[in-house]
């Protein structure tokens, strides 16, 4: 319910000057930079041989969203397993990617490309056909890592599926502690008209909140409204209890701004692509300091995975926006993949990558800012496709940024 694989749930920058007469200060703060970049990508250890094809298939840009960060971040990323972490079992990665824009015969049209071309992973970015995605390649038993997903029967899939999300985590140590801090039980979720985000709300999520007593009241509204107030001129004061806000940014400004006009009072959850430089701008302070921003990456804060996240940018990427949660949701997502196959040996080929990812003990994911995760099927039994508990959660201040992101709702993951 809260950290979504959603494609429309999408996309601070950090300025300096110099002035004065030491003439050599700018170049002794840039080289300070770039030693303290190189030391947290580590020693050098080049992977050789023949390479191993992964593909990534994103949403890319489309006429409603652009995820295209995903790409370049992944293609980083690679560049960084490749040359300092000996990319899988000492072979170099080999990139293949795909772009959707978020049409579902595109979705379809990747994954059979995917399967032609003999990779033998795939990850799957925020997606909003991902199920058009996951259909072929899991006929053809390659296997699939999603950041997060909310499809029931790719979360109920023992074969080949896994998945960094957590479906209920942030609701019992998210929203259930802000409800009752609130002294409320009821949750109104205001979200992006989609399958997916929809999807999100329903199955053990639901139950989740039904066993705690509280009650759900979903207002779904069609991506593009600027003006939401006509929908929400109705929560005003506490009464809503907890709002639930599940968009993109200009979604959620939208969202935010009409609470605000609607006179609501209470406490806001919202997704980590709910908050950007363009949401620190258009929203006002009193409102952004009521919201507790979810997520799987601790975006946009000064922590152990943006240093690292932003010294890769910084060696091997491109026009990449370090404050853009999808980027950094990649980054920890791949870090994740490459993580699980740290010890495979022998053929890489779908089935021993599967295998390797059922058989990993509980690791650190990279850039995710504390998560842990395992894929043995046993973090949910009922759905044996999701291989974290828990999440990130961080109050924002006046200013739309995070003091600092506390991970929620784990327990560890048994063998």
């Amino acid at each position: 319910m809260a950290a979504l694989s959603v494609g429309v749930l999408l996309a601070v920058a950090a300025g300096c000057g110099s002035g004065g007469s030491d003439g050599g200060g700018a170049a002794a703060s840039t080289s300070a930079s770039a030693s303290s970049g190189a030391s947290l990508l580590g020693s050098v250890a080049k992977a050789s041989g023949a390479p191993v094809k992964i593909g990534v298939i994103s949403d890319g840009k489309g006429a409603a969203s652009d995820t295209s960060v995903e790409l370049r971040v992944a293609s980083a990323s690679v560049k960084y397993f490749n040359e300092h972490k000996s990319g899988i079992a000492g072979r170099p990665i080999q990139l293949w990617t795909c772009v959707t824009a978020n049409e579902a015969s595109k979705g379809t049209d990747c994954a059979n490309q995917a399967i032609e071309q003999k990779v033998v992973a795939v990850l799957v970015g925020a997606s909003s056909v991902s199920n058009a995605v996951w259909t072929p390649l899991h006929a053809a038993k390659i296997p699939v890592l999603y950041f997060s997903t909310t499809d029931a029967e790719q979360l109920k899939d023992s074969q080949s599926t896994f998945s960094l999300g957590d479906p209920v985590g942030f609701i019992s140590s998210g929203i259930l502690p802000l409800a009752q801090k609130a002294g409320t039980r009821t949750l109104t979720g205001i979200i992006i008209d989609v399958p997916p985000a929809l999807t999100s709300f329903q199955g053990e999520s639901a139950e989740v909140l039904r066993k705690a007593g509280m009650t759900l009241k979903l207002i779904p509204i069609p991506l593009g409204t600027a003006d939401m107030t006509p929908q929400l001129q109705g929560l005003s004061g506490s009464a809503p209890g907890v709002v639930e806000v599940v968009g993109n940014d200009a979604f959620c400004i939208s969202a935010f701004n009409a609470l605000r006009t609607a006179g609501f009072t209470g406490p806001i959850f919202a997704v980590s692509q709910c908050i950007s430089d363009a949401t620190r701008k258009a929203v006002p302070g009193d409102v952004l300091k009521r919201i507790t921003v979810v997520a799987v990456s601790p975006v946009n804060n000064d922590n152990p995975s943006t240093r690292l996240y932003e010294a890769v940018v910084d060696a091997y990427g491109s026009e990449i926006k370090t404050d853009d949660s999808s980027g950094l949701n990649m980054f920890a997502q791949f870090n994740a993949f490459q993580t699980a196959l740290a010890d495979i040996r022998g053929d890489i080929t779908p089935a021993t990558v599967t295998a390797a990812f059922k058989s990993m003990p509980e690791k650190e994911i990279p850039g995710a800012g504390g998560l842990k995760f395992r894929c043995n099927g046993k973090a949910y039994p009922a759905t044996p496709a999701v291989c974290v508990r828990g999440g990130l959660t961080a109050q924002l201040d006046s200013k739309g940024n995070p003091a600092s992101y506390q991970v929620v709702g784990y327990t560890p993951i048994p063998s």
